[in-house]
């Protein structure tokens, strides 16, 4: 399975499991799915801060939680809004790391 199969799968995956659970995404609530992936990336910092790295279940219904399970939401949450808006994420990928490959290093930022 080539490695664009695998991100195209998660897309549709996460789009239809977000539809199935009644989550409606589109332009019009485009800014608060945003705001959903960034409040994913403030729960892997307290992850971070209370000192959990690793995957750890909550005693009273055994989600996992941890850094990697918060930063797995990230990507569900932006699989599902590339997904249901068509905004061809994997393409963008690609594009975007052949644009980066010849930059020159720190991007000519100081240290």
């Amino acid at each position: 399975m080539s490695e664009g199969i695998v991100l195209k799968k998660l897309m549709k995956d996460s789009a239809r499991i977000a539809r199935d659970h009644g989550f409606k995404t589109s332009w019009d609530n485009f800014p608060e799915k945003l705001m959903l992936i960034v409040s994913e990336l403030s729960e892997s910092l307290e992850e971070f801060r209370a000192g959990r790295r690793d995957v750890w279940y909550r005693d009273t219904d055994g989600k996992p939680e941890g850094i990697g399970m918060e930063l797995a939401d990230v990507q569900i949450r932006l699989a599902e809004l590339c997904e249901t808006l068509e905004i061809d994420l994997e393409a963008c990928v690609i594009e975007k790391q052949e644009f980066n490959k010849p930059r020159e290093f720190m991007h000519g930022k100081l240290l």
